[in-house]
């Protein structure tokens, strides 16, 4: 047992000055904290008093990374009473800031690195983690982290972020989770010229090689950490497909940016339907953007039209996409894999006269650069629907393809928005406020992680990711539609992880892909399991 000096330097086990008077002298605490004993809602607000005195966001990430470091439950407490306000900090959009400059805010380490040099010797590596019973892996390379592109090592921001969303939003206990950068180098010049940059100085394994690398850790990974769920995130576009094939039947995983950006957009159609009154099998889609989340989004909306008694071809004739190259046509001289079984048998155009022309009730912005729906965009939209579907999805807030307040502006309040990274409340004349939603994956993974651990699953499938995004499309109120959100607030989201968990494991019992023998109720059995951050 942990006691004396060592206890206050152990993050999982610190209390501060919680600990009482009697845990005090049992454990050799005496004379090392002050007199006064708080109580841990003491602590918050000293913490709160604290955060808001800092003059950044970025002072205020490093200021909360701190305290994680040195009291994980009081970290976690903070998380959870106020997700509001501490999730934009620990998370979207601060944390593509904290990445951008990792070499220069670090402290101390956190997670797992794997570099070429490793090869060979990454199940052994792994034997170096202190904790035995890993349930959830977030790792990425650090090539396209959010729309900021090739972070390299910085990207080790991002599984750390996420994990601590696992952890806060669905309860998985942090003990069991594993943040994994796979170093590979950078082809950043930016990076490579700075002398605090921390990671691997070289451009980037390609080929080959890098793939035996993924390959090495995810076999090493099987063999330390069976029951684990590895999440691949932040990955290239190719290879964020390559991987998710390769592995999801062999292995049990998900790319967050292909298959959970689909289940949060596919729940944001089904809401904003319910107000626009258009049919989901009527639903016509343009995507400003053709990578891994767009054509997630447009894979998953597909089976969920299959739901709706559309064949595949019928489904996917609904959807056009737009990249930097105009329509995504077939007549085009190269068409990624990805792409191809979404491009049209028509003749080029750019975004207005694809909106023009195929009138689609949505326009999804999954294109990493800001301010791509312009006023002319926003109002061609508006002028061809009543209640126009406009969801700028593009992380961090920078690169959103329009902010809120413009998409209502522009369209005289009639919009359907939803965003990526989050928007203020906008207060309207009468007294009204108007409460855009921020289609966050947040509202998906953790429930998935919950699901998957408490289950046991063995397999992560669409059929289970069109049953989060139906758990989390219930959960969107009448007062949240008439507000203008098409997601429950994220005060919720506790609730919503437990809804989507047990609306997983549901679909993981009844397809005989669980491990774990079938509780009597699997909700209160999940709920049993969440980690529970106060003292």
């Amino acid at each position: 047992m942990t006691t004396g000096f060592d206890l206050l330097r152990n993050p999982s086990h610190n209390k501060g000055t919680a600990f009482t008077e009697d845990e005090r002298h049992a454990l050799g605490l005496r004379g090392l904290l002050p007199d006064r004993v708080n109580s841990q809602t003491d602590q918050v607000h000293r913490v709160l008093e604290n955060l808001h005195r800092k003059e950044s966001d970025l002072e205020r990430y490093i200021f909360l990374m701190g305290l994680q470091d040195r009291n994980e439950r009081l970290f976690y407490r903070l998380v959870c009473d106020h997700i509001d306000e501490v999730m934009p900090l620990v998370y979207t959009p601060t944390v593509g800031q904290a990445c951008s400059e990792f070499g220069h805010i670090f402290r101390r380490p956190r997670g797992f690195y794997v570099t070429p040099e490793d090869r060979g010797h990454v199940r052994a590596m792994l034997d170096n983690w202190p904790e035995r019973d890993v349930r959830v892996i977030v790792v990425t390379d650090g090539e396209r982290i959010l729309g900021l592109g090739d972070l390299g090592a910085n990207g080790m921001g991002i599984p750390i972020g996420k994990l601590s969303l696992y952890t806060a939003c669905a309860g998985i206990d942090p003990e069991r989770c594993l943040p994994v950068q796979l170093d590979v180098g950078t082809e950043n010049e930016t990076l490579l010229d700075d002398p605090l940059y921390l990671g691997r100085s070289h451009p980037r394994l390609r080929g080959a090689a890098y793939y035996a690398l993924v390959e090495e850790f995810v076999d090493a990974v099987q063999d330390a950490f069976p029951r684990a769920l590895i999440q691949f995130e932040d990955f290239q576009t190719p290879n964020a497909f390559v991987l998710l094939e390769r592995f999801r039947h062999r292995v049990l995983c998900f790319n967050d940016d292909i298959q959970g950006t689909g289940a949060v957009a596919l729940a944001g159609l089904y809401a904003a339907t319910r107000i626009s009154g258009a049919a989901m099998s009527d639903l016509r889609i343009l995507f400003l953007g053709a990578g891994s989340a767009a054509t997630g989004i447009a894979d998953l909306v597909v089976a969920a039209l299959g739901e709706e008694g559309l064949d595949e071809a019928e489904a996917r004739s609904r959807f056009w996409f737009v990249d930097s190259g105009g329509l995504v046509v077939r007549s085009r001289a190269q068409v990624a894999a990805h792409k191809r079984r979404y491009a049209v048998d028509q003749p080029p155009m750019g975004l207005l006269e694809a909106i023009e022309t195929h009138r689609p009730q949505a326009l999804i912005g999954a294109t990493g650069h800001g301010g791509t729906f312009t006023e002319e965009v926003v109002g061609k939209m508006a002028g061809l629907h009543e209640r126009p579907i406009l969801f700028a999805l593009s992380n961090p807030t920078s690169r959103a393809e329009c902010t809120a307040e413009q998409a209502h502006r522009w369209t005289d309040g009639r919009v359907i928005f939803a965003s990526g990274s989050p928007f203020p409340p906008l207060e309207l004349p009468g007294g009204r406020r108007w409460r855009p939603g921020q289609g966050n994956n947040a509202y998906v993974f953790p429930g998935v992680g919950l699901g998957v651990v408490g289950a046991e699953i063995t397999e992560v499938t669409d059929a289970m990711l069109l049953a989060a995004a139906h758990a989390l499309a219930d959960l969107v109120l009448l007062e949240d539609l008439v507000d203008g959100a098409v997601y429950p607030p994220l005060s919720s989201i506790r609730e919503v992880s437990l809804a989507i968990g047990t609306a997983v494991a549901e679909v993981a019992y009844e397809a005989g892909l669980a491990r774990a023998a079938r509780p009597k109720s699997i909700s209160d059995h999940l709920a049993g399991l969440m980690y529970d951050p106060r003292y």
